[in-house]
């Protein structure tokens, strides 16, 4: 395993390279900089995994941190994949002392069952008790937030 150093620090985190690595996400494509920046901002707690001086992995969680939690934006640069930073990001954010009273976490995946399953999550099982308002992802290059 390589040495990895969690950072839950907005200021030390490499945005450039957040957003370069979400812009190529199935999830987000094409993001740009302002949009994942304010995303963090208003987000509870975002961690970036740093090897050495250089940002591997990123996620972040949206809570009320009592009750309810959203797991999202988990990703590990392609270069450094298969070496257990995904597992070891997830572990540390479910752990986070931020989050300690947290008892229902929510996540979406296409591809990561396993990686979640690990830690519990299962998929829904009264989905019928569960909805979603969502419309397309809006194509935006100039993203200003509030």
């Amino acid at each position: 395993m390589i040495e990895l150093e969690m950072v839950d620090d907005l200021a030390r985190i490499d945005f450039d390279k957040v957003t370069a690595l979400l812009a190529e996400s199935y999830w987000s494509p094409e993001i740009g900089r302002t949009e994942v920046l304010f995303g963090a901002r208003h987000s509870t707690l975002v961690i970036g995994v740093y090897r050495k001086d250089e940002l591997v992995g990123y996620c972040r969680v949206i809570s009320d941190r009592a009750r309810f939690a959203y797991l999202l934006d988990v990703i590990v640069d392609p270069r450094y994949r298969g070496q257990g930073i995904g597992k070891t990001m997830v572990r540390y954010t479910l752990g986070h002392e931020r989050l300690k009273d947290v008892y229902q976490w929510l996540l979406r995946t296409r591809d990561a069952h396993g990686l979640y399953s690990r830690f519990g999550f299962v998929t829904i099982d009264q989905p019928d008790r569960w909805m979603i308002r969502q419309i397309d992802r809006p194509t935006r290059t100039d993203f200003h937030g509030e």
